[in-house]
């Protein structure tokens, strides 16, 4: 799973900040392996709260800090930033993103040494930007975690993906519909195009759609997985018009 991490960008620790409404994250535990935890504990410095680390949806939205804060993931509740261990698994958080992924992914072991990698939970925590100004209701944002080159038809749009990539696609879709999916890829060694899939998804142009191509178990075919990320739109103020 380390391709992991060359797709997203790791932020350096910064300051902890109050609690301000308004800010949020999702987690979504890619290909977590059973015997991973189901629910740690989520601290930003201000907040300790127990969360679930689905595999197969996002979480419900949690509310977290605002400005730039460091989350940690731990096994038990904390109430001050000196009792979190070293050892939990964090990521950094600047002050510009407004909502975001936390995408978890499995680390059970060093990769030097073979011993356990984390000693409070072997997990690794990447960071996402999911704000509303970059990535719209109906787009999708398309993360193709493998070396090989990938490209193909979604509905109306076309995807062409380098290895160890990240795009976000317009809606493939109008409306509330099914649309055709077809998608194959080239390996570094080989110009050969091969099938990954084709099929057909379903557009909810009210939803925003994260989409997953990575190697699983050996395979030599890539896998993709989707996941949508659907927002109620927040109620309207008492005499708002």
């Amino acid at each position: 799973m380390r391709i992991l991490a060359l797709i997203f960008c790791l932020l350096p620790f910064t300051s902890l900040a109050e609690k301000a409404p308004g800010r949020t994250c999702r987690i979504l535990f890619l290909e977590g392996p059973a015997s991973a935890p189901q629910k740690l504990f989520l601290y930003d410095g201000t907040t300790c709260q127990e969360v679930e680390l689905p595999r197969m949806n996002f979480s419900k939205v949690y509310d977290i800090a605002a400005g730039a804060v460091t989350l940690h993931l731990l096994t038990g509740p904390v109430t001050k930033p000196e009792q979190v261990s070293p050892l939990a698994p964090a990521a950094a958080v600047p002050e510009t993103i407004a909502d975001c992924y936390l995408i978890l992914f499995s680390a059970p072991t060093s990769n030097q040494t073979g011993a356990p990698a984390n000693a409070v939970a072997p997990i690794h925590i990447q960071v996402v930007d999911a704000g509303a100004d970059k990535f719209k209701p109906g787009q999708m944002l398309w993360f193709n975690l493998t070396k090989n080159n990938i490209r193909g038809n979604i509905g109306s749009q076309r995807l062409v993906m380098p290895g160890i990539s990240r795009a976000i696609l317009n809606a493939p879709a109008t409306t509330s519909e099914d649309y055709p999916v077809q998608i194959e890829y080239t390996t570094p060694e080989d110009p050969r195009h091969r099938p990954v899939c084709e099929t057909r998804w379903r557009h909810d142009p009210r939803s925003r759609s994260v989409v997953f191509i990575y190697s699983q178990g050996g395979r030599a075919y890539p896998r993709v997985t989707g996941f949508p990320d659907y927002r109620p739109p927040a109620p309207k103020k008492e005499g708002a018009p």
